[in-house]
């Protein structure tokens, strides 16, 4: 985005790619859809960022998702609104949104680059003189735009190497951290694959809780992930960095109060008292999911549903509003979606996206301090600096 609107304001412009081809990364998010933005409005979209959102308001002004929708439209690409006003391409295909991409950079003369890494970029006078790439071929240019990511996902290239050109050339880097990350549970409860969809999730480190929407959890070998866990997770990160002991209590029927689970289990062992518990539970949870429920409960699973005391239907009641799991730590970040932490926003001009010290360097995308939940917000966040970026560097110094 950022080569073509730079192109489009009639510069000459080179897009490094360090991959064979464009957009890997674009092509697997959304799982291979590409949940390219989010439809809601302005203040609603930055509250989903982590704590440094405002910083993208300029960004967001001057191209944000309407805009990026029009973008695609224009040039062919029939988007749709799903749920929690998540946009896709009508095709879901991520490929349809690369298609276009591309297809615009040939159009506007972009010159690609592959399979062409970034070594080293040379200044003079603290502005942008070129950039060293493979091979120790220079490249003359008076501004630069670094767009490398984070170093999540490091199969699609993105292992850092801008980030660590902007240390060198004097850029404060903030920690990085896993963002958008499955969790690693203590217990294992033989579920992997296993989808609950319309549960809520409650986590807590003993003194403080974050209670998610509702929504949906994943349950894998190592624990749990899924669209609930993966927003809440970069929280959840911290306290565990903390030190603090922290545990997700699972909610499998929100909608329903304890007094109404009672009255639902009461029905169901009526109605079949000879039945061996964990089948009666088949009718309020999935199948695969009853035999663990049961284990975490402390009940024996083949126990007849008559001989159920009322102790121990209390805490089935009890655990079908907190099945509770023990969190480990989150995975490494290698396995995040996104990275957390970055060139420090105190180095960035929100309104240019120029380096704050060296002229004629910018930077778009996850290498910055900004990261957002699910749903489309960091993809916008991309689009909108690289926008803005590319807008940028074309105007400056004309």
């Amino acid at each position: 985005m950022a080569a073509l609107r730079a192109a489009e304001l009639g510069r000459d412009t080179t897009l490094v790619e360090k991959n064979p081809f464009l957009g890997k990364k674009l092509l697997l998010s959304g799982k291979g859809r590409c949940n390219l933005t989010n439809a809601c409005d302005l203040d609603s979209f930055l509250k989903r960022f982590s704590g440094n959102g405002q910083f993208l308001r300029d960004a967001f002004k001057k191209f944000f998702n309407r805009e990026l929708m029009l973008f695609f439209e224009k040039r062919g690409l029939k988007l749709k609104v799903e749920r929690q006003q998540r946009v896709f391409p009508v095709s879901d295909r991520s490929a349809s949104v690369v298609g276009i991409l591309k297809k615009e950079l040939l159009r506007l003369k972009v010159r690609i680059l592959y399979k062409t890494q970034l070594k080293d970029i040379l200044l003079q006078e603290k502005a942008i003189r070129g950039l060293i790439v493979e091979d120790n071929q220079f490249l003359a240019a008076d501004r630069l735009i670094l767009a490398t990511g984070g170093i999540s996902y490091a199969f699609t290239g993105s292992t850092g190497e801008g980030l660590a050109l902007a240390k060198k050339l004097g850029h404060t880097v903030t920690p990085l951290r896993p963002g958008l990350v499955p969790l690693a549970t203590r217990q294992k409860l033989a579920l992997a694959g296993l989808t609950l969809k319309n549960i809520r999730l409650k986590f807590s480190d003993g003194q403080n809780q974050i209670i998610s929407d509702i929504g949906e959890l994943l349950f894998t070998d190592f624990g749990i992930s899924g669209p609930l866990v993966l927003t809440l997770s970069g929280r959840i990160a911290e306290w565990l960095d903390s030190g603090k002991h922290v545990y997700v209590e699972i909610d499998l029927k929100p909608a329903l109060t304890k007094e109404q689970l009672t009255a639902r289990l009461l029905r169901e062992f009526r109605e079949g008292p000879k039945k061996a518990l964990k089948n009666t539970l088949y009718n309020l949870l999935p199948k695969k999911l009853a035999e663990a429920f049961l284990s975490v409960a402390g009940i024996v699973p083949q126990k007849k549903v008559s001989q159920v005391t009322r102790a121990e239907r209390e805490k089935m009641v009890s655990t079908l509003k907190a099945l509770r799991l023990d969190i480990l730590k989150p995975l490494p970040i290698e396995e995040a979606m996104v990275t957390r932490g970055g060139v420090s926003l105190k180095e960035v001009n929100p309104r240019t996206m120029e380096s704050r010290l060296i002229r004629g360097l910018y930077f778009a995308g996850e290498m910055i301090d900004v990261d957002a939940d699910t749903g489309g917000f960091n993809l916008q966040a991309a689009f909108s600096t690289g926008y803005l970026a590319g807008e940028s560097a074309a105007l400056s110094g004309s």
